[in-house]
């Protein structure tokens, strides 16, 4: 089932990302968008990061001050089965061709929305790649970039093709 992209992120380095009206994804991102620690975020593996806007608010009612683009994601989703994602699945981002690359492991920059965050959204199943974790989709997920394209609010995003 398709879902939504509610808002598209860039920063100048560091979290927050904040929202741009609409962006164009490169095979490294989406353009105007950088990393404070390139050696550990982006490249062509990390091109792209998705959080979904029901994890997100499911933390801000657990008492996290969160917002779309506060987590450091590039693409803020509603409606995706984050929950059913897979390393490989191939997803359809607004006009880009996007392919799961492997969960976000989170960072200490994540501290200042508070300390216990990282363990309510990563652990070691999701390390493991191990789908049945309950922290599965919860840091997000990084994507390579197969297709660049076009891609602002309002525009679809859904699995195309899914890893067997």
């Amino acid at each position: 089932m398709p879902g939504t992209i509610l808002q598209v992120s860039i920063s100048f380095g560091g979290l927050p990302k904040r929202a741009i009206p609409e962006g164009w994804i490169t095979p490294l991102g989406v353009e105007g968008d950088r990393h404070a620690h390139p050696e550990i975020h982006g490249g062509l593996r990390k091109a792209i990061l998705l959080i979904s806007s029901e994890v997100v608010e499911e933390l801000t009612a657990r008492g996290y001050p969160l917002f779309y683009g506060a987590m450091g994601e590039n693409l803020t989703t509603r409606g995706l089965a984050v929950r059913d994602l897979r390393i490989g699945d191939r997803v359809r981002a607004g006009g880009a061709l996007l392919e799961i690359t492997q969960p976000r492991g989170p960072c200490t920059a994540l501290d200042i929305y508070g300390e216990s965050l990282k363990q309510e959204i990563y652990d070691q199943g999701v390390h493991a790649l191990d789908h049945t974790s309950p922290r599965w989709g919860m840091s997000g997920f990084y994507a390579s970039v197969v297709e660049p394209g076009p891609v602002g609010p309002g525009d679809l995003v859904a699995v195309v093709s899914q890893w067997a």
